[in-house]
């Protein structure tokens, strides 16, 4: 999977480049260590994650650990993903997933763990398709969502795969903004850049505060 870390005066930007940028061990070890230059940089600073073509991400490279070359299993690649839910959701810095395409299942819960999210409109859905794929919510997964989102909108996403397009996403509240394409980015540069310069300490210690039992379930393991 190819990422590339740009600066963008405070703002750091995560650009996901693999087609539909799916989880598994490689993509998050490469994730990981880019957040860990974002989180060490002195100073304000702020990150922005975005994808590139129709995709933000698909969620769990699931043919990857059906494939018989994966050294995870799928529980495993599930708690590591959950990790960095949990991270990003407790993140020092600022947080804004800037969805450009399709956004869906795990690519769709670690846009919730961001503090905004600023999504196309014209075009790409956000979606929860584990019902139809019959996959059950694990109980990490299941407390980030419902936390992020009203329990009516939660449940229409769990248990009915339904796709929101950005405008019925902002609606909905699952989004902050639903812009053009040419503006998803930008957009999300701006925000993340408003809010760069927030004390990190002081912010993990809210996050922390505000989504304490979700942390615990994303990291204490698959149930």
């Amino acid at each position: 999977m190819s990422f590339e870390l740009t600066q963008h005066d405070s703002v750091y930007v995560l650009t996901m480049n693999a087609e539909d940028n799916r989880f598994n061990r490689s993509s998050l070890a490469r994730i990981n260590e880019l957040l860990d230059e974002v989180a060490a940089v002195q100073g304000p600073a702020a990150l922005v994650t975005t994808g590139s073509g129709k995709f933000y991400s698909n969620g769990l490279d699931l043919d990857w650990v059906m494939s018989g070359e994966a050294d995870m299993s799928f529980p495993e690649l599930a708690l590591e993903t959950q990790r960095l839910f949990a991270r990003t959701l407790a993140f020092p810095r600022p947080t804004v997933a800037a969805v450009n395409g399709h956004c869906f299942a795990a690519g769709a819960m670690w846009s919730l763990a961001h503090d905004l999210r600023v999504m196309r409109a014209d075009r790409g859905f956000w979606s929860l398709p584990e019902i139809d794929i019959k996959i059950p919510f694990t109980t990490g997964m299941a407390s980030l969502i419902q936390a992020r989102l009203t329990p009516q909108v939660a449940h229409l996403a769990m248990t009915t795969a339904h796709r929101f397009g950005g405008e019925a996403a902002l609606r909905a509240g699952i989004v902050d903004h639903a812009v053009a394409e040419e503006e998803v980015v930008r957009r999300a540069v701006e925000l993340a850049a408003a809010l760069a310069g927030n004390d990190p300490d002081t912010l993990t210690a809210i996050k922390s505060g505000m989504y304490g039992p979700v942390f615990e379930a994303l990291t204490g393991g698959i149930a």
